[in-house]
């Protein structure tokens, strides 16, 4: 008798385990609650820094960040397997709309909108808490109702 996995496998391609974004969230979330306490100068660098990492995880995939890498080596060895693994798209989707609203928080800071920073900086982080706390991605549910629309 033969045993098979009872763990799904991916949807498409190689999966990710759900809870590495989760925990992007919450360190992504972290990040956006001190920019918005920080003054104007070093607020704008750390919003660069979080941009950055945007870009690299709407370029590479989540998958790709650095956050990713801390979850890969630091916490997944010390959880059990998780019961799915879910398509890297939707949450690479969601980087770039987190690049959009950095890149918005960046202009305003660089250009002296330092209101216009901390409502998109606000606004991303409502975004990281949702996924973070509820495991609700919104910039995830952006690509499904997209792709819906779009098919």
């Amino acid at each position: 008798m033969s045993t098979t996995s009872t763990r799904p496998s991916a949807p498409t391609g190689a999966g990710i385990d759900p809870r590495g974004p989760q925990l992007t969230a919450t360190l992504t979330a972290v990040v956006l609650l001190v920019v918005l306490v920080l003054p104007p100068t070093p607020a704008a660098v750390l919003t660069a820094v979080q941009a950055a990492f945007f870009a690299l995880g709407a370029a590479r995939g989540v998958q790709h960040t650095p956050h990713a890498w801390l979850f890969r080596t630091v916490v997944r060895p010390r959880l059990s397997p998780p019961d799915e693994l879910e398509d890297p798209a939707p949450p690479r989707f969601a980087q770039t709309v987190g690049l959009v609203f950095t890149l918005v928080a960046l202009v305003g800071y660089l250009t002296g909108v330092v209101l216009l920073a901390q409502v998109a900086i606000g606004l991303a982080l409502v975004a990281a808490l949702l996924n973070a706390v509820f495991r609700f991605c919104l910039g995830c549910e952006m690509y499904l109702l997209i792709k819906r629309a779009t098919a």
